[in-house]
């Protein structure tokens, strides 16, 4: 083989083996949930391939309420993952100095902790008789009877907590990558601080945000843990309706089309959302 044919096929012969594990662990199981979805029957008699589309149409009637509130959710704890965020990574970048990789390290020192633990850590941190419910009712946010276990912001507040690091880290990586002087030039050129950031650290930081918010958004649209230990059956999400479909009910069928239509939804989220932040966009700041 010539030297110039092993340079072409050099490329290629490095993504075997990504190819590969997406293959086995991801197309195939994928493969044999849409064939599970199709089928009918229950558990004690056995399941038939029938190719049963009316599945899908039916988990869409049934469980629309908990796909909206899914992406309301994960929107919602996104959002304010970003509004926290974004100042933090802002100051380790720019402002932490010698301090910068203690910081980081306290932002991944969460995941030294599982995610169960860290969600049970909240339900005690939230709890009625807590620290935070109390001081709420002193200064009059809470009512004497409110709660805020077992309701929506309990929700909303541990999906935030627990996937802010995947938000926190790559902002911190698109905002460190950034020249200092591109902004000290824009200040040299009269622009304020305010329009320093917003036309030069910005629109360098997109690459981050656009990152950030999809390792927040995608996992956090899926999650079920949060919801059963923080909330209520009103605050179920639809990772709680497949997670009860595949061990509860053993409705395999539904479950597998629940969890397509799941997929179908943030693929459908990500275009959408890669177009209007724009793609051509992101790799000029990329560059």
């Amino acid at each position: 083989m010539g030297l110039r044919r092993r340079r072409r096929l050099t490329p290629y012969l490095l993504l075997v083996p990504g190819l590969a594990w997406l293959v086995v662990f991801y197309l195939l199981p994928s493969l044999n949930q849409l064939y599970v979805s199709l089928q009918e029957g229950n558990f004690e008699t056995g399941y038939t391939f029938q190719w049963a589309w009316s599945t899908y149409s039916d988990a869409i009637s049934t469980y629309d309420e908990q796909f909206l509130r899914s992406l309301r959710y994960a929107a919602t704890a996104t959002v304010l993952a970003f509004v926290i965020s974004f100042p933090l990574a802002y100051f380790v970048a720019f402002k932490a100095g010698r301090f910068r990789n203690l910081l980081l390290l306290l932002i991944i020192v969460p995941f030294f902790t599982s995610y169960l633990m860290r969600t049970v850590a909240w339900q005690t941190i939230l709890s009625d008789n807590a620290f935070v419910a109390d001081r709420l009712r002193d200064v009059g946010l809470l009512d004497e009877d409110g709660r805020l276990l077992a309701t929506t912001t309990a929700v909303i507040a541990g999906i935030t907590y627990n996937f802010l690091p995947f938000m926190a880290l790559p902002l911190y990586v698109a905002l460190e990558k950034i020249d200092r002087r591109l902004i000290e030039a824009a200040t040299d050129l009269y622009a304020s601080r305010w329009q320093a950031f917003r036309r030069v650290t910005l629109p360098l930081a997109l690459p981050g945000i656009f990152a950030g918010t999809l390792l927040t958004f995608i996992p956090a649209v899926g999650d079920f843990v949060n919801a059963q230990i923080l909330g209520t059956s009103r605050q179920y999400m639809i990772g709680n309706v497949i997670q009860s479909k595949f061990l509860v009910v053993t409705d395999y069928p539904a479950a597998a089309a629940l969890s397509f239509l799941l997929m179908a939804a943030l693929l459908l989220c990500v275009f959408v959302y890669a177009r209007v932040l724009g793609a051509r966009n992101l790799q000029e700041a990329a560059l």
